[in-house]
């Protein structure tokens, strides 16, 4: 049976967690058709030259990329050199991308918890909220015997849904009243008294782009001829872009620094010193989380002067270790998660996208 690009994508963005990413990012399927046939699959850390003519090389169907291939909008697609000219070049040769980074970063067994396993972390928690897209909570009111359905409609139009969790609301038991004037038709009571009628009020977080659709379905499923409901924006379970754990036994902030470069590979940058037992660990840049509260040292890439020194200020060190290198634990769990779902998966993870080169 011929696998579609759009079902492929949509399999691997349930797996991967792609409505976890931060609101800021750009995940999902960022080029290509949905209903080209996919065969061959590619898992890459980021779309570079080289990493895109082996895409067309290999006849690759569909890249699973962790970095964007378009991060910052673009107002033409034109052959020639550049996240561009290269989003020009995959289209003709019909190569399809998938990217998954942050989203990878927050989820349980993604790049942060790699780059923790990697350095030997134990007894790991998240730190470092990372907000998703805009969200909203809504709240209706529906008598008890209604309560079910109300919940259920808002849910098949994309309320409730938490991480793998779908269906979600709370609810509480209270006492609605109204007035119906003439004119109105209740469900139940009297026009022209004061009626009090037992209700649950239901609560169920969306997406703010889905919002449209539970009301409309709320509205549908209640069986009041007017139902009161509730737009509220929040914030809301927000997935963990790093991790903190354990190091025993502890080490010399130098000594630590020579096991992240062992680790990782290539040059590292140090500020502070010291004992070390809690280490925390933020894949890519990490700098704006610093200092993170209960750790004596982060592991992170791209830290500026500044945060650097707000940090050992605070009494956290700072290993430095690249951004790319920091990922790379996570991209060989991407690939790792992606061969085991189909049936053709191209490692493309050795094409280094660090731009940093040793001397």
């Amino acid at each position: 049976m011929t696998t579609r690009v759009r079902e492929l994508a949509a399999e691997l963005g349930t797996l991967l967690a792609l409505d976890r990413a931060a609101g800021w990012d750009a995940v999902g399927l960022q080029l290509g058709d949905p209903d080209a046939s996919v065969n061959t699959v590619a898992v890459c850390h980021e779309i570079t030259g080289p990493v895109a003519d082996r895409l067309v090389a290999d006849g690759v169907d569909l890249a699973v990329t962790y970095h964007p291939l378009l991060f910052r909008p673009v107002t033409g697609l034109v052959a020639g050199p550049g996240p561009a000219g290269r989003a020009h070049r995959l289209i003709s040769s019909g190569v399809s991308v998938l990217v998954v980074h942050t989203a990878f970063d927050v989820m349980p067994g993604g790049a942060a918890d790699a780059l923790a396993d990697a350095l030997g972390l134990t007894d790991t928690r998240g730190h470092g909220p990372l907000w998703g897209a805009d969200t909203m909570k809504v709240i209706t009111f529906a008598p008890e015997r209604a309560a079910d359905a109300v919940a259920a409609a808002m849910a098949a139009a994309g309320a409730g849904r938490i991480g793998r969790y779908s269906a979600c609301s709370y609810r509480s038991e209270g006492i609605g009243t109204f007035y119906p004037e003439s004119g109105a038709d209740p469900t139940s009571g009297e026009i022209g008294v004061l009626n009090r009628e037992p209700e649950t009020r239901i609560e169920m977080i969306c997406p703010a782009s889905r919002v449209d659709a539970v009301v409309a379905a709320l509205v549908q499923a209640h069986p009041y001829e007017e139902p009161a409901y509730d737009l509220l924006g929040t914030k809301s379970n927000a997935g963990f872009v790093g991790r903190i754990g354990r190091l025993d036994p502890s080490r010399t902030v130098s000594d630590l620094a020579d096991h992240v470069a062992d680790r990782l590979g290539g040059v590292v940058r140090v500020a502070g010193s010291g004992e070390v037992s809690r280490v925390a660990v933020i894949p890519g840049s990490g700098g704006s989380f610093l200092p993170v509260p209960g750790a004596d040292l982060v592991v992170t890439g791209d830290v500026s002067h500044h945060q650097a020194r707000a940090a050992t200020a605070a009494g956290c060190a700072v290993v430095d270790a690249g951004h790319a290198a920091t990922e790379r634990p996570g991209v060989r769990a991407l690939y790792a998660a992606v061969a085991a779902k189909v049936e053709k998966a191209i490692d493309l993870t050795d094409l280094d996208p660090d731009p940093w080169k040793e001397r």
